[in-house]
């Protein structure tokens, strides 16, 4: 049982790790370099990654969820409690970090990939990637106390 809980954790830390990665990539980097692009590249830019990523990204994002919750499960019915108690640490920060880009993040991307995809530029532009900028470092540190929950598990098992 203590392998299959490493597994899960593993999977979930790596899947999450993705998520942590493009989220720390553009607090540290896109940010600012949408600071300094016009409203027109900036939308541009944006909307098309914004385009690809919530295509691409869902699956890695479930999985992490997903592997997280079952490692808490599993570890919690085969009586490994500092493992459980820590999965559900990053159980809770991934759920968090869900309602966050669902109230916040998604609907800018929305409004973002539809401006890029028609070729235009909302009037507030500016003020979208602002609000989408605004909860960044929260996801940061949200998918980081993930991981970090995650690697006790692995350790504690």
């Amino acid at each position: 049982m203590i392998t299959f809980i490493q597994v899960l954790a593993v999977l979930a830390l790596v899947t999450n790790a993705v998520v942590y990665g493009t989220d720390a990539s553009v607090a540290l980097v896109t940010r600012s370099v949408n600071a300094r692009l016009d409203d027109a590249t900036m939308t541009l830019t944006s909307g098309l990654g914004h385009y690809y990523a919530d295509r691409r990204m869902p699956p890695v994002g479930i999985t992490g969820l997903v592997s997280a919750l079952a490692a808490a499960v599993v570890a919690g019915l085969s009586g490994h409690l500092v493992s459980a108690v820590a999965a559900a640490v990053a159980v809770v920060a991934l759920v968090v970090w869900l309602v966050l880009y669902a109230r916040i993040a998604k609907p800018v991307n929305e409004a973002q990939k539809a401006a890029a995809l028609s070729g235009t530029v909302p009037e507030n532009a500016r003020a979208l990637q602002q609000r989408w900028d605004s909860i960044i470092f929260a996801r940061v540190g949200l998918q980081a106390t993930a991981l970090i929950a995650l690697a006790v598990v692995i350790a504690a098992v």
